[in-house]
């Protein structure tokens, strides 16, 4: 694999938002070493969702961007771009990476676009085809700005292919999130002892996450969502829901707090515990991207609470199902936990469509491979 430069310390900028990024890029940021230069944006900065998260991960210190938390989406993107600019313009990286979806990613690609600076997409070609997600736009723009696309899977690849990009820009890594999973989920005796701090048996609750906006906006959704998990409490399953700040402010401002009643409500947890949750839940019910990756590292079954998604091969390995808040929720998870041993046997046998856990390696070769052609890193 093409090295770095010693004489070129933090020479690959990578820019980065949120908890999820933090948690996909850590392996990469491990393999680049001193060679990475972390810029975080800010869209999600505080200690519970950032500063936690990158100590737990052992993450370089960031250069955190100023006043883009919690800004409108063309806030956040525009005052981003314009601090970017800035730093790259006084400090010229050897390339930029970005991953994902998010207004970070998109802030990152423009100011790489702006000053004509090698960039690779990691997580390149999802697509959910739903153009109401703020996400699909993200993701489809900075596609098109990349030097080097990233792919998961060979079915990424096929939609970036079918949208005209060059084969050559193309290459199938896997997915860093497998490499996460390997690298932090705790020993099986450390899982034991956090299953027991929030007082739960190995295969006996469900651990759901609720945060994206399409059900955290919307008042019926939310209700729904919340009123569903209740009926799995009243039918002698725990329920563990880590509230995200987003969430938290929803259920107060449309006054849903007695849906919480039942229901055992924690702060965000760390990676490592809530992969130890996560790794022995009966089922797992979410709305996040990231977790429709990790269930298939984890072998376990997830329901996913959006109308659409950009991970169908979790879906076609079995994994995970798309479900809407309310009814059909329910009586999924209901039907899911009835056949919990069954369903869990058989998804033990089932590899993660998502790679083998050395998708991190792969992508620093191509960084080194795509900096060399500028000259800036040799192989």
């Amino acid at each position: 694999m093409a090295q770095l430069l010693p004489a070129a310390p933090r020479s690959v900028a990578v820019v980065l938002g949120t908890r999820p990024e933090l948690v996909k890029l850590a392996p990469l940021l491990r393999v680049l070493g001193p060679a990475a230069r972390v810029v975080h944006t800010g869209q999600h900065w505080d200690e519970e969702l950032s500063g936690r998260i990158m100590a737990e991960l052992g993450l370089p210190r960031a250069d955190v961007l100023d006043g883009i938390g919690g800004r409108p989406r063309a806030v956040q993107v525009s005052r981003a771009l314009e601090q970017l600019d800035a730093r790259f313009a006084a400090d010229r990286p050897a390339a930029v990476v970005v991953q994902g979806d998010t207004n970070a990613t998109l802030s990152g690609a423009l100011a790489a676009n702006a000053r004509r600076l090698p960039l690779v997409h990691v997580e390149a070609g999802l697509r959910s085809h739903d153009r109401a997600m703020p996400e699909e736009h993200n993701r489809v723009l900075v596609d098109r700005l990349s030097d080097v696309l990233c792919a998961a899977t060979d079915a990424n690849r096929a939609e970036l292919l079918a949208e005209g990009h060059e084969p050559s820009r193309i290459a199938v890594t896997g997915n860093t999130v497998v490499d996460a999973v390997r690298d932090q989920l705790p020993s099986r005796r450390t899982r034991s002892a956090i299953l027991a701090e929030h007082g739960v048996r190995p295969d006996s609750y469900v651990l759901a996450t609720v945060h994206r906006p399409e059900n955290t906006d919307d008042p019926d959704a939310l209700r729904a969502i919340l009123t569903a998990l209740q009926s799995l409490t009243a039918a002698g399953t725990p329920v563990l829901l880590p509230l995200h700040p987003r969430t938290l402010k929803a259920v107060w401002r449309l006054g849903l707090r007695r849906l919480l009643h039942g229901l055992t409500v924690v702060p965000p947890l760390g990676y490592g515990e809530f992969l130890a949750l996560a790794r022995h839940a009966a089922l797992l019910v979410s709305d996040s991207g990231g977790m429709q990756e990790e269930c298939t590292a984890l072998a376990r079954p997830l329901l996913v609470v959006r109308r659409s998604t950009e991970r169908p091969e979790a879906i076609d390995a079995g994994f995970c199902a798309l479900v809407r808040p309310g009814a059909e929720l329910a009586e999924t998870a209901h039907a899911w936990l009835a056949d919990a041993p069954a369903r869990r046997s058989r998804l033990a046998t089932v590899p993660s469509p998502y790679g083998d856990g050395r998708a991190a390696e792969r992508i620093a070769g191509l960084i080194a491979e795509l900096a060399a052609t500028k000259a800036l890193l040799v192989a």
